[in-house]
This record gives structure tokens, sequence and C-alpha cells, in this order.
């Protein structure tokens, strides 16, 4: 199958090029080619783009908010009786219970995404969600700290091969420009349902002593069995790659294929080999991301680990720590879309990553020296909105600056890896010992976030001079003619 191309030439003649899909598009014309997918119906496109969303979007996002919920309940957990209970109070256990989750999925992730195209999307992730369900479940049983250590650490295993697979498999569907809105949908859809999993939690823990539980236990027995439930569901749902898919036609999956071709030349994936994987690892722009990633997932795990706490420590209640720890993460929702559609509609990203650490930077600021509670209280506003809205905008950033399937899945995996970094991070510097207002931790973040304004200062230097390079025929961006990088 061939598609003939027309190109207009300097002085008005036409020359016809044949080029296979298969094939990338001739180095040098007279003129710039017509686009693979020029020729398809705008309706088609924008029908095809809905028919995917809806099989993706809604259920990615509601296992990736399961995903975050079972990771960071230990907070609410800790609040409704777990402390008591497991004697959380002595020392730093309740921060070496929260960080002993990340090692394993540090470690994990990236031959997790080589797992991934070994075994197909579906089976992949059924595995990840159902292994984390069960490690959740067993978490209401614990006797002992130590116990709920070991299930932590099962928790991290499980749940390591799953937002790497997830991202990677969202950007292998969409052009560049169409893709942090869709990272945005799944994301926001996990905030929102994070945060008013604190009134879940409260509603759980309401249940009491029964069946032999303390109410803390039923938040874990519950949302372990809804994640196993929800492994299931992925089984018959949830699809593979562009190339490998069932449930659109023939003729619909090339148009997925010829978009993604002409928008960056790597709608067919690549072998993954060994070689590729030090090649891939050794660009710096992957550990420049992998770092403003870290530096941004450590105030978004601050807000879900200790916003409770943080409020109990303003002088609020158990129910009304609990039920106030909701709000920040609507506004966060919201934040996240609007700051998704501006990058997708001006196709910049550095500059609103910038934005959002600014916002976080103001709420660190508001939060850590605001006199009055509810001054405090919206300082956590801040915080949300911004550290949640870089998450999506990295890995837009990132996903938008590399070619080839292979560097797509060893990128993805690495820089959702140094997230579990900023996990760690942050349950290292909110100590016990600064209780309440955890001083420490906060100056910490903010070093955090200045750091990453000064990588992404430095890529986008580096990348604005790379294309003005390759715009006067100087340089080939990524190996691929006409490939321009995003800033």
């Amino acid at each position: 199958m061939s598609d003939s191309v027309s190109k207009a030439g300097s002085k008005g003649s036409e020359i016809d090029v044949t080029v296979a899909d298969s094939e990338k598009l001739p180095e040098k014309v007279d003129a710039p080619p017509v686009p693979l997918d020029a020729h398809y119906d705008p309706a088609l496109v924008a029908r095809v783009k809905r028919k995917i969303d809806w099989r993706m979007l809604p259920l990615l996002g509601f296992v990736y908010s399961i995903s975050l919920i079972d990771r960071t309940n230990l907070g609410v957990a800790r609040i409704a009786g777990m402390q008591q209970d497991l004697h959380l109070d002595i020392g730093e256990r309740y921060s070496i219970a929260s960080m002993v989750y990340f090692p394993p999925y540090i470690l994990l992730e990236v031959p997790g995404n080589v797992i991934l195209r070994w075994l197909g999307a579906r089976s992949w992730i059924t595995i990840c969600v159902v292994g984390w369900g069960a490690a959740q479940t067993g978490m209401a049983f614990v006797p002992t700290w130590g116990v709920l250590c070991l299930t932590r650490v099962l928790l991290g295993a499980f749940e390591a091969g799953f937002f790497p697979a997830m991202a990677f498999i969202i950007t292998t569907w969409y052009k560049r420009a169409e893709v942090q809105k869709r990272l945005a949908v799944f994301y926001l859809t996990a905030i929102l349902l994070t945060g008013f999993s604190s009134i879940l939690a409260y509603g759980l823990q309401l249940i009491g002593d029964r069946g032999g539980l303390r109410g803390w236990r039923w938040i874990f027995l519950i949302e372990g069995l809804l994640t196993i439930s929800l492994g299931v569901v992925t089984w018959f749902y949830i699809p593979d790659f562009p190339d490998k898919n069932t449930f659109l036609t023939k003729e619909e999956t090339k148009l997925v294929l010829d978009r993604i071709e002409a928008d960056r030349q790597d709608s067919l994936p690549d072998p993954m080999t060994g070689k590729k994987i030090l090649k891939h690892m050794a660009d710096p722009f992957l550990w420049s991301c992998a770092f403003m990633f870290m530096s941004s997932t450590m105030p978004a795990y601050t807000i879900a680990f200790f916003t409770s706490i943080l409020l109990q420590g303003m002088g609020f209640g158990i129910r009304d720590s609990l039920v106030l720890g909701a709000p920040p993460y609507v506004a966060a929702a919201i934040s996240t879309y609007v700051f998704a559609w501006l990058a997708d509609r001006t196709q910049r990203r550095a500059f609103w990553i910038f934005i959002q650490s600014l916002i976080t930077i103001t709420g660190l600021f508001v939060t850590a020296y605001g006199k009055l509670n509810g001054v405090r209280y919206f300082g956590l506003f801040l915080i949300n909105m911004g550290a949640s809205g870089c998450i999506p905008t990295i890995l837009a950033y990132n996903a938008n600056n590399i070619v080839s399937h292979s560097k797509r899945s060893v990128s993805t995996a690495i820089i959702v890896a140094f997230g579990g970094v900023g996990g760690i991070f942050s349950t290292l510097v909110f100590r016990q010992k600064d209780y309440p207002t955890y001083m420490p931790g906060i100056w910490a973040t903010l070093a955090c976030q200045l750091f990453m304004i000064t990588l992404l200062s430095i890529n986008t230097f580096v990348f604005h001079r790379r294309n003005k390079l390759a715009a006067e025929g100087k340089r080939i961006n990524e190996e691929t003619p006409g490939f321009y990088y995003t800033l």
C-alpha cells in the first residue's frame, strides 16, 4: 500500500513522490512534504480519537486513582487508629512504613516496561493491578509494624509496572500536540478521586470494630478488594498498542498509524536491545526530566501523605482533617486540565512547567509562614495545584522530545522511577520530630522546585539552539529529519 504525495516546486511545477506507509519521508524536496494523514477527513479523525479516548482514559484514570489511594492511604489510616494499634508513634516508624514502598517501585520500573512489550498491555496491567490489590487487602490483617512494612514493599513492587506502562501506552496513540490533555484527563480523574478518598476513608473507619476488624483495617480491606475487581475489568477492556489493537477497524488503525508517522515517524515499534537501552540512558535530557519529575512528585506526595496530619496540627479534629483534605484536590484537578489545555494549544511545555512551579513555591511559603489557619490551608491548595499540574506536563514534555518506542519505553520508566525518589525524599524530610509545622520538609521541597526551574532553563536553551541549527540545515534532531524539539 502506498500514498501519492503531491509537492509544489519552487517555480510552481508539481512533483509526484510515492512514499510507502512504513518509510520515512524524503529528507530534501522542493517544498515541505504533505503529511501522511493530510488526506483523512477531519470528522473521521475526530471520531476515531473520541473512540480511543473513551476506550482508554476513563478506565486508566480510575485505576490510577486507586493506585494513588492505595499507596497514600497510610495518612488517613494513621489518624483513624492505626498509629495506636501498631505503635507508629515510636521513632520514625510511620515515615519508614511510608518509605519502604519506594525502593521496589523505583528498581522495577524499567524491567516492567520491557515486560510490557513482551506480555502486552492487557496481561501486564492486569497482573500489576491484581497484585497490588492483594497486597493492599493484606494490610487489613497486619499484626505488627514490621508486617505492615512487608506489605508496603509488595505494594510498591506490583505498582511499579503500572504507571510507566500507562503513560507509555497513551503517548503511542496520539500526536505530540495531543498528548498532554490526555495525560491530564486521566491524572485529574486520579486527583479528584484521591482527594475524596479521605472522605471515603472517614466513612469506612466509622464501620468501627465489626467482624473482628478495627475501623482503619476496613479502609485497607474494602479498597484492596475494589482494586482486585478493577484488575479483572482491565483484562477485558484495556487496549494494546496501536499496531496490536483489536477494537478499531483496519482503516481506523491505519489512520492512527499514519498520524503518528507523520508527526514523529515512530508509528511502529523498534526492537528493544541492551545496546539501545544503554544508548537511551546516556541522553542527558532523560535525566533532566527524571530529576524534574522527582521535584514535582515530592510536594505531591507530601500533600498525599501529610495533608490530614498537617490539618490536625492546625487544630482540626479527625473528622474535619479528613473532610478538609478533599477541596485542594478539586482545585488541583481544574488547574491541571486548564494548564494542559494551554500547553497543547500553545504547543509549549517548559513555560507552563515554570508557572506551575511558581504556584507551588508560593503555596509552600503561605503554608509555612501564614499566621491564620485559613491562610495556611489556602497554601495547601496552591501546593497541590502547582505540583499536580507539573506531573502530566513533564511527562508530555519528555514524550514530545523523543523518537522511537524503545526510547519512549526506557525514558518513561526511568522518569516515573524518579517520581518514587521524590516520594522517598518526602517521607524522609517530613519527620515526626518536626510535627506539626514540618519546616525542614517545606524548605527541602522549596529547594527541589528551584532545582527543577534550573534544569528547565538549561533544557530550553539547548533545545532552542538545536532547533535553530536544524532550521539552518546544520543538524538533524533525534536522528529524524524534520524533527524539532518542543520548548
